[in-house]
């Protein structure tokens, strides 16, 4: 008997389709993943703002994770947009109760349009909960400031890794570094009990294609998970995906502000595995 490998996305729905769990069913589908979605969030955007957020009923919400965790095997899963605190604690008791081997969350505080997607009452909750039961978290520079809950000094990224690591106990975290100052873009990958942080160079695409970036490269890393990558070398593919998904849709005109990147420059067929 053989299955799928399997990726589940617990997010929000963008409807331009270029960021959420559109984004990380085109990503997972690129890799040759069974995707699956928990849905939080509806939002009404497009590349230029997010004009409405409607948050899922929450008895819905706890239906959705109970129907595919109690029929699936769930090789790996990803958390984006939470939304509110109910949200949050819902996803908390399911990563508890059915115990995923990994865990990523991408901490979705802000669209690339500037609109807040995580209301400040679940911030703690997303925190000092959700945050350490994760295998790995993948902010930003902003994102990782508001986690911190002060600024850092953004020519050190190192020491940023380390105090997320250290400060707020997780057990990973890549540090996003699109927001650094100057021509490249290295993102930092930091593990608790390290000694030094991988860096992951790569140099700035100028294209303003950007919408869903993160959300892409945390769905591209959960489905190397999913395909049996161990974590350095799931976040070295997604690394590798994302740059050339940003490439191949930099000339592309989708929409009139951030428009998406090209998930599928490269798509695979889907993978099976042998049953044991």
């Amino acid at each position: 008997m053989k299955r799928y490998p399997t990726a589940l996305s617990i997010a929000g729905s963008d409807s331009c389709g270029g960021a959420g769990i559109q984004a990380d069913l085109k990503t997972f589908s690129a890799w040759g993943v069974y995707g699956m979605t928990v849905i939080t969030a509806v939002t009404a955007q497009n590349t230029m703002s997010v004009r409405a957020v409607q948050a899922v009923d929450p008895k819905v919400l706890e239906e959705q994770l109970d129907a595919v965790f109690s029929d699936f095997t769930i090789d790996a899963v990803k958390t984006g947009m939470l939304n509110d605190r109910e949200t949050v604690r819902l996803v908390i008791e399911a990563v508890d109760k059915y115990q995923p081997e990994w865990v990523v969350v991408d901490p979705v505080m802000v669209a690339t349009s500037g609109s807040v997607l995580l209301k400040e009452d679940a911030m703690e909750l997303v925190v000092n909960e959700l945050l350490p039961r994760a295998t790995l978290v993948t902010p930003n520079i902003p994102e990782a400031e508001c986690i911190l809950g002060r600024d850092i000094d953004k020519s050190n990224g190192e020491e940023m890794a380390m105090r997320l690591v250290e400060e707020k106990h997780l057990n990973a975290v890549l540090l996003k570094g699109g927001h650094w100052d100057g021509e490249d873009s290295d993102d930092l990958f930091y593990v608790r009990n390290g000694k030094q942080p991988s860096f992951f160079r790569k140099k700035k695409i100028e294209t303003s294609n950007t919408h869903g970036t993160g959300c892409t490269l945390s769905a591209a890393i959960t489905a190397g998970l999913a395909l049996g990558l161990d974590l350095h070398e799931a976040i070295a593919h997604g690394e590798e995906y994302i740059g050339r998904a940003i490439a191949a849709g930099a000339d592309v005109q989708a929409g009139h502000g951030h428009g998406p990147v090209n998930h599928l420059f490269d798509p695979r067929k889907l993978h099976k595995i042998t049953c044991g």
